[in-house]
């Protein structure tokens, strides 16, 4: 069932997946509320650290 539940991303209201991944009630777009498992062995981390540092330098550098 969680793979099926998703959110809205406008409204914050939880709705089923559809083929659209359009919220029924607002028409945003639906995103799994979830994060991903943890996996000791994670083959991504590098990449993500450097989306979260380059969103962090945007964050507050512009501020």
């Amino acid at each position: 069932m969680t793979k099926y539940l998703q959110i809205c991303k406008d409204c914050g209201e939880y709705r089923l997946f559809n083929q659209e991944s359009k919220c029924n009630l607002c028409g945003g777009t639906l995103i799994n509320p979830f994060p991903p498992k943890y996996s000791p062995i994670d083959k991504y981390s590098k990449y993500r650290m450097m989306y979260f540092k380059e969103e962090f330098k945007k964050k507050f550098e512009t501020n």
